[in-house]
């Protein structure tokens, strides 16, 4: 029999399948991350097709079956980003913090506050100042969304002492094992080791809201120090690698 129903969702990724058809992966408000079928999207004349584009933000009608995917009945814009799908620079920030939503979110469960972040990380994308270029994994903004998914996750970085002696003194890196700074006396081989920037920019980044990171004026250090601490948290916690981070 199955039913359908209606929620909000954002479009972090999708691809052909048959002739005419898409299978999107969706975050969705009410039922966290689904998977749905959208049957003859890619002809010319579908009703919806340009409504689900990555990373736009829509109100669907979906219909559950028995099987795995669910199925687009009926979709309306609530958001199109269009200024982050049309710009490369923004695109690829979008693009960091959706596979960031599919690969530490993976489970059909509601989760409002996940949903939350990933909408106000998409209004701050289309707010990028113009005109950036440079490596987007680079970006604070994408950074700060995914050290706020770690957080929502339950991996956020314990910076503020030592986890293994409790110590402030001299912290000098970070170890994923234990998920937290370790000092000069206690830091086995496998610390990522941060500089005293590296530390501040990730504080920063956590407590700032996503629409004000680009005016923290991060320096390259920090930034890259915060990308080790990101990379090395989704490998020891999650066991992947963000292909979006490589580019």
């Amino acid at each position: 029999m199955g039913r359908t129903y209606k929620t909000e969702a954002v479009v972090l990724r999708s691809f052909r399948f048959g002739e005419a058809d898409r299978v999107l992966h969706l975050y969705t408000h009410d039922r966290g991350r689904i998977g749905a079928v959208a049957k003859g999207v890619r002809k010319t004349k579908s009703r919806f097709g340009a409504r689900l584009e990555p990373l736009s933000h829509t109100e669907l009608l979906l219909h559950q079956g028995s099987g795995e995917l669910h199925t687009v009945t009926g979709a309306s814009l609530v958001d199109a980003h269009r200024p982050a799908r049309e710009d490369p620079y923004r695109l690829s920030v979008g693009l960091v913090g959706a596979e960031a939503m599919l690969r530490l979110f993976v489970e059909e469960e509601r989760n409002e506050r996940a949903f939350e972040a990933l909408t106000r990380f998409l209004e701050a994308v289309d707010g990028i100042p113009p005109g950036l270029r440079g490596r987007a994994a680079l970006d604070p903004l994408a950074l700060a969304f995914q050290l706020k998914l770690l957080w929502l996750s339950g991996y956020v970085p314990h910076l503020e002492t030592c986890v293994e002696c409790g110590g402030a003194e001299e912290l000098v890196g970070y170890l994923p094992r234990a998920g937290g700074a370790v000092c000069s006396a206690c830091a086995p081989t496998e610390t990522v080791m941060l500089s005293p920037e590296g530390f501040r920019g990730i504080l920063a980044l956590l407590w700032t809201p996503l629409a004000e990171t680009h005016g923290l004026g991060l320096g390259e250090r920090a930034v890259r120090d915060v990308l080790a601490v990101v990379v090395a948290s989704y490998e020891f916690h999650g066991g992947f690698r963000l292909r979006t981070l490589s580019a």
